[in-house]
């Protein structure tokens, strides 16, 4: 009897023993089997997660962040233990014990869905595991990535510390509302930081995995509301918070920045402008989009927020004048439903999401609004963010219209979306009424630079970004028009003529393909043999095209290439008059090599660039600060900074250039409408048919540049000019950037000397000559000025048309280039010229 039990208690634990073999050879098996081809753990290591690129102003304020997943990278030394604790309570309360996945959690997840026959399955993975899911395995809920899972995470707790476990998982995670990371979730909901988060505020972020789109703060507030007590119960029962505390904050209410508890980290953002958005252009091209995006980039901009401002209010005030002269009301193009509109509510919501700018600032801050009636003698709106006084809507008066033609029936209709701002008084700033107002459909654009280091510091590529995002100052190509002449006369300052040097003003015919081309100057007169200052100065076209001619476009077309105005610029007279087009970023660029005497000076938006490390990638300034490292310099003595930079003209050819340049504001086409404090020089430019319209200019450190015109080419109207509508943009925000950053005298290089001439003959005076018609050129030492030689750039000139001349004054006889003798005009009278053209 008893060797039948102990054969029958042997045979069972035989069979048990058997049972549990194959159960382990199979368990083994499936994880041999599983094991097999899993991406390498070992990466994670190494990992670097994508992260939010951000462009800081030079004031240190951060502008503009970019990014295809909102991410902080926050390492775990830097993550408050509240928060670790918060997440661990939500999501693997044994996360500090197990090897990387939770046997006892895997039970019990298993016995519920047998019990429910699959209707609730729970998930049991641990940390480790959903970080493996996130980072190396697809998220579908099937056995084989369970698996996955469970290998994977072992082998992962052996490479990595559980620090750097939670440091991975806390930065990966999806917590809604585009924030992925706990410290982006922070600054998203809480627009805190993650050491000001209170305990039940860690506990809302912590409830968020399980399922960020089911616990959204608004639209499911109880149901965050109690999965967040259950992570605050949590985190006592796991010691983590005393009884008081989680008593305390169980009671809390559901704050959030979505529930309009907390500001918006983004409320102290600016909208996004054209610098930024050219900031994202460029790195995203030289660095790839992938690196901008995800890279976690620290971009220092150049960009001065006081002076960006000034400049889109300048350009916005002369688009607008334009644009109000013209008398046409166009709209926004954007209608609500007139069923909206007795449904104050419902024509709030539906104007909120209308797609018009709401970045215009000109005389006050633009607002949407919608046309609720029409009267005779008045317009009726509702506006976005301003409340009715009583229940009247707000009335606009006949009087605000007169710039239209027709009246508010010929204009408006109910439901209309326009744009209005308020009007005040000059005197006090106090409010009068609302007015009307309309983005312009001209438009154009406007840049400053700093001509030494090419930091740019103001860009302004249209009326508003966001009614526009084309960025006329890099992507725009227009004709310069006449702003391009100054490349014309310093090939022709390099080639060996002077200020002084005549050239003839008379009618040219080019034979062409096309037929006939007979250039012509803006006023369609003709002056006869003229200096060059007084030809740039005037803005001839008929003495740059003989000037161009005789110096060879060969040249003209190598210095306006070096420059940087063209990357290949056709070999045609026509183009030394401006009609290949180009880029206003390009061109105050190369006015800042004017400006600084001469040396290659490269655009830039940017400083510097540092990684997500901190360290420093890209430098814009390369120049050597001589005595930065000493502790201290001699009183009146400031850092030496050595620049080794390429010279693209000799610098007395750039001092020849800019005094002749200074004399377009002081007397020339820019004369009544550029008026600063210190010497400045610039150019005119104005294209056939006024269809763009240029002022380039500069001071001794800030050279700034402004063209505008129709998107879609067109005619300006009459009298549109460079000097009448770019000048007062450049006068404008010049005035500020004088008063900011100062200016002076420009600088006289050495090898030169002075010499009186008479700037309307071309002849030499005395030494203690005076009077409006003399002028003091520079000219290279030993080299001795010839005078009374004219230059016609081997066109005829004729004696069939009239030459300017003032009464009572003879002419004199001079020889020219070809050896033949004429007549120099004396001084004429400039009083009917206008700025040059493009023809």
């Amino acid at each position: 009897m008893l060797r039948f039990i102990l054969s029958f208690f042997g045979a069972i634990f035989s069979f048990l023993t058997l049972g549990l073999m194959v159960v382990a050879l199979s368990i083994g098996g499936v994880f041999w089997v599983y094991g097999r081809d899993l991406p390498s753990h070992e990466s994670l290591a190494r990992y670097q997660p994508p992260t939010i690129s951000r462009i800081y102003s030079v004031e240190g304020e951060i502008v503009d962040e970019f990014a295809r997943e909102r991410r902080l990278f926050a390492p775990a030394e830097e993550i408050p233990d509240l928060v670790k604790h918060a997440f661990i309570s939500a999501e693997d309360k044994n996360f500090y014990r197990h090897g990387g996945y939770d046997a006892r959690g895997i039970a019990v997840a298993i016995y519920e869905a047998v019990q429910t026959r699959g209707e609730s399955v729970r998930g049991a993975s641990t940390i480790t595991q959903q970080v493996m899911k996130n980072f190396l395995l697809s998220g579908d809920r099937r056995i084989e990535r369970k698996i996955k899972e469970i290998i994977l995470a072992t082998r992962l707790e052996q490479t990595l510390s559980k620090e750097d476990i939670l440091e991975l998982y806390l930065n990966e995670i999806y917590l809604g509302q585009n924030s992925y990371g706990v410290m982006s979730a922070a600054q998203t909901f809480f627009n805190k930081t993650l050491r000001e988060l209170a305990p039940h505020e860690a506990a809302t972020l912590a409830a968020l995995p399980k399922a960020p789109s089911d616990y959204h703060p608004v639209r499911n507030a109880e149901r965050l509301l109690a999965r967040r007590n259950f992570v605050l119960r949590e985190m006592y029962e796991n010691g983590y918070l005393d009884r008081a505390t989680w008593e305390r904050e169980r009671e809390m209410p559901l704050r959030t920045v979505m529930a309009g508890d907390f500001d918006s980290f983004r409320a102290k953002l600016p909208p996004r402008d054209y610098p930024t958005d050219e900031i994202r252009r460029q790195l995203s091209r030289d660095f790839g989009e992938e690196q901008f995006f995800t890279g976690g980039l620290t971009v220092r901009a150049t960009i001065d927020p006081e002076m960006q401002e000034v400049a889109a209010i300048a350009l916005r005030r002369k688009l607008e004048d334009y644009d109000r002269e013209r008398g046409q009301w166009r709209g926004t193009g954007e209608r609500i439903d007139p069923a909206l509109l007795d449904d104050e509510s419902a024509w709030r919501e539906a104007l909120a999401s209308a797609d018009v700018p709401r970045d215009i600032v000109l005389d006050g801050e633009w607002l949407p609004a919608v046309v609720l009636s029409i009267e005779e003698q008045r317009l009726l709106v509702g506006i976005e963010g301003v409340p009715f006084s009583g229940d009247a809507p707000i009335a606009i008066p006949r009087e605000d219209i007169g710039w239209l033609r027709g009246d508010f029936f010929d204009n408006f209709e109910r439901g209309d979306v326009v744009l209005v701002r308020r009007m005040t008084r000059d005197e006090d700033d106090s409010f009068v009424r609302w007015t009307l107002r309309q983005v312009p459909e001209v438009q154009g654009a406007f840049m400053a630079m700093d001509v030494n280091t090419g930091r740019v510091i103001a860009m302004q590529g249209g009326f508003s970004y966001q009614d526009s995002v084309f960025n006329r100052t890099t992507q725009a190509q227009r004709q310069p028009g006449s702003s391009l002449k100054p490349f014309v006369f310093a090939a022709a300052l390099d080639s060996g003529y002077s200020p002084a040097t005549i050239v003839v003003d008379a009618p040219i015919e080019v034979d062409t393909p096309q037929g006939v081309w007979r250039p012509r100057n803006a006023s369609n007169q003709f002056y006869g043999p003229t200096p060059l200052r007084t030809g740039i100065e005037q803005s001839r076209n008929l003495m740059t095209v003989r000037l161009a001619e005789e110096v060879g476009m060969d040249t003209v077309a190598r210095y306006a290439e070096r420059f940087g105005v063209y990357d290949d610029m056709g070999r045609y007279l026509a183009n030394a008059l401006g009609s290949d087009e180009t880029t206003l970023y390009r061109m105050v660029a190369a006015y800042a090599m004017f400006a600084n005497g001469g040396e290659r000076v490269e655009p830039t938006l940017v400083d510097r660039i540092q990684d997500r490390y901190g360290e420093t990638i890209y430098r814009h300034d390369e120049r050597d600060c001589v005595d930065c490292a000493e502790p201290e310099l001699s009183a009146g003595y400031g850092p030496r900074i050595v620049s080794d930079r390429w010279r693209v003209m000799d610098a007395i050819t750039a001092y020849q250039l800019t005094s002749m340049m200074t004399g377009v504001v002081e007397r020339g086409t820019a004369a009544r409408t550029v008026n600063l404090p210190v010497p400045t020089a610039g150019k005119t430019g104005t294209t056939n048919e006024a269809r763009d319209v240029w002022f380039v200019g500069f001071t001794s450190n800030i050279v700034a540049g402004c063209y505008i015109g129709y998107d879609q080419p067109r005619p300006l109207g009459g009298g549109a000019s460079g000097g009448g509508f770019c000048g007062p943009v450049f006068n404008e925000f010049m005035q500020e950037a004088v008063e900011k950053y100062g200016g002076g005298e420009f600088e006289v290089p050495e090898g030169g000397r002075f010499i009186k001439i008479d700037r309307f003959t071309g002849a030499r005076l005395p030494d203690d000559a005076s009077g409006p018609n003399v002028v003091a050129e520079y000219f290279r030492e030993g080299e001795e000025p010839v005078f009374g030689v004219m230059f016609d750039g081997g066109f005829a000139m004729g004696s069939d048309f009239d030459m300017i001349r003032p009464d009572g004054e003879g002419g004199r006889e001079v020889t020219t280039s070809s050896g033949g003798r004429a007549v120099v005009g004396p001084r004429a009278s400039f009083g009917s010229m206008s700025s040059g053209g493009l023809y």
